[in-house]
């Protein structure tokens, strides 16, 4: 006989509505309770009868996942620890890529006819805070990064100027001087590279050093081909650069290959840093020195936010914004 959760409970020695919010995250646990439950849930090998438990509540079990692109590194890596933090609540995830697209994204957010998913977690480009707040989304919604909603949804991202500031000022404790900054996207309406921008800038005024538009440089995606080519740029540029922060990794890995081909010494002829820390930074040669965000927060905050809002009566929690920690992981690009 398939265990209950009732057996659960008394493995655990919890009651059953506690071992109800471990397995449907519809409310918070503390840490030593969870694990015993969870314990006690491999150990009798207890599934949740989710089709039950779903028509009983009204509610599908299955949320979306939308990101701008899925080879991204950082969004896949992202999209693996939202997919474990998900299967911990017994929740089917869906995923999507808006390559960010506005019609795309603003059909994700109005879908037509019956509700598919109990709730949406996004990365927006293209959308601006005035039309995500106009859509009005038809189901609980969690944004990520540094599109703002007005109010209109939960929001999880890292303080990007701060980041940036920490990274450019990084390379300035160094003695660089000709710091340059490739990421730069004024084409999309996206806040995180104009942010990004702010603090590169910042960490250089404090420093008494000055801005040169030439260093930097604008991109149409944040690939290892664009950093490349505005590698390449910089140094047919009037001044070399001799140390560069790259908006990702990703425009970092490029940035170094043209190092390479053009016979620098990294980090002795220039120095680079990135944002993301995705695993191939860790491999490059030499290791990329980068803004380490913390996505396993990333992850576990936005589903634990897009679950009280699912499990809220009327969806009526007050949407927050919330800042999750990073780090300087300091490698030998620099």
């Amino acid at each position: 006989m398939s265990s209950r959760l009732k057996d659960v409970a008394a493995r655990a020695g919890v009651s059953v509505r506690t071992v109800s919010n471990v397995v449907s995250g519809s409310a918070p646990v503390a840490a030593e309770t969870r694990r015993r439950v969870q314990e006690a849930i491999d150990e009798l090998g207890y599934r949740p009868n989710l089709a039950a438990r779903s028509l009983r509540a009204g509610r599908t079990g299955i949320i979306g996942l939308a990101v701008p692109e899925l080879e991204s590194p950082y969004f896949g890596e992202l999209a693996a620890l939202l997919l474990d933090e998900a299967r911990r609540r017994s929740w089917t995830v869906v995923i999507d890529q808006t390559r960010g697209d506005a019609e795309a994204e603003r059909r994700l957010l109005t879908p037509g006819g019956g509700r598919v998913v109990d709730g949406l977690i996004i990365s927006p480009w293209a959308l601006d805070p005035a039309e995500l707040a106009a859509t009005g989304p038809t189901v609980p919604l969690v944004l990520l990064g540094e599109r703002g909603s007005h109010g209109a949804a939960d929001r999880v991202a890292v303080d990007n100027i701060a980041a940036a500031e920490e990274a450019t000022g990084h390379l300035v404790g160094l003695g660089r001087r000709r710091i340059a900054a490739i990421g730069t996207q004024p084409h999309l309406h996206n806040d995180t590279a104009r942010l990004r921008l702010e603090g590169y800038r910042r960490a250089l005024d404090r420093a008494g050093l000055p801005r040169n538009e030439d260093a930097e440089r604008a991109v149409v995606a944040l690939h290892r081909a664009d950093g490349a080519r505005a590698m390449t740029e910089l140094l047919d540029g009037p001044v070399a650069p001799d140390a560069v922060f790259a908006f990702s990794d990703e425009l970092a890995l490029g940035a170094l290959h043209t190092a390479h081909r053009r016979g620098l010494r990294v980090p002795e002829d220039i120095a680079i840093v990135g944002f993301d820390d995705i695993e191939d930074g860790q491999y490059s040669n030499p290791p990329l020195t980068t803004i380490s965000p913390d996505k396993r927060q990333i992850a576990e905050r936005s589903l634990q936010c897009l679950a009280d809002r699912i499990y809220s009566p009327g969806n009526t929690v007050p949407p927050q914004e919330l800042i999750v920690p990073y780090r300087l992981t300091a490698r030998s690009t620099t």
